[in-house]
């Protein structure tokens, strides 16, 4: 439904419909900031990604033949603002960290090494909407490497096609599969990270109300 609204949205931009930009920039500036602000790293960079974005549609909306393809066509003009902002800005990080720093450790599972395929997109409900939750989520995604970061950000949290995506970033499908699933590694291992030290913290908040624990 919300593809069908924003198909609806850029054939009244293209024809010049009174409001169709106004109506346009309500729907799509909140996503373009997440985004941008996710990519970024700050608000200050995702404010002006997300002008320059906008301003680029209205700019270039007669360029826009299919309709239906809306969403792949913005995020692809704000990935490239963002790319050129991040170059320019104050706030850019002198390196991009290694994937490697998050990726979970391979483990021993009935004489067999192992790793789980992650899918952090699929936790329960409950928690993901947690307000604790999307902020580890979103800490999560801005330390990524950058190449892994707009992966993600497109394919699970804008719900982008694999295909709409490798089209946005100029890479094969292979490519945009194999960076996912890296991606989604090395955010559960945070996740898991967090849900294993809070068992812990909860453990030892519960003894220190309780008095000692048993010794074991």
């Amino acid at each position: 439904m919300e593809r069908d609204t924003e198909s609806e949205l850029a054939r009244q931009l293209i024809a010049g419909k009174a409001g169709a930009f106004d109506r346009f920039v309500d729907h799509f500036r909140p996503k373009i900031f997440h985004y941008s602000w996710l990519m970024c790293g700050h608000r200050e960079d995702a404010e002006e990604v997300a002008q320059e974005t906008l301003l680029k549609v209205f700019e270039s909306s007669e360029q826009l033949r299919e309709p239906e393809k809306i969403r792949s066509w913005v995020f692809r003009i704000a990935k490239n603002a963002c790319l050129m902002k991040r170059r320019k800005s104050m706030f850019a990080p002198p390196t991009e960290l290694s994937l490697d720093e998050f990726m979970p450790a391979k483990y021993q599972d009935g004489g067999q090494l192992r790793i789980e395929i992650a899918d952090w997109s699929a936790l329960p409900d409950g928690k993901a909407m947690q307000s604790e939750m999307r902020e580890l989520l979103e800490r999560a995604i801005r330390e990524l490497p950058e190449v892994y970061r707009s992966v993600i950000l497109l394919r699970d949290m804008e719900e982008l096609s694999t295909q709409e995506t490798a089209h946005i970033l100029e890479v094969s499908d292979d490519v945009v599969k194999t960076r996912l699933h890296r991606a989604r590694l090395a955010i559960r291992q945070r996740i898991d990270e967090y849900l294993r030290g809070n068992g812990v913290k909860e453990v030892e908040e519960k003894e220190g109300t309780h008095g000692t624990a048993p010794a074991r």
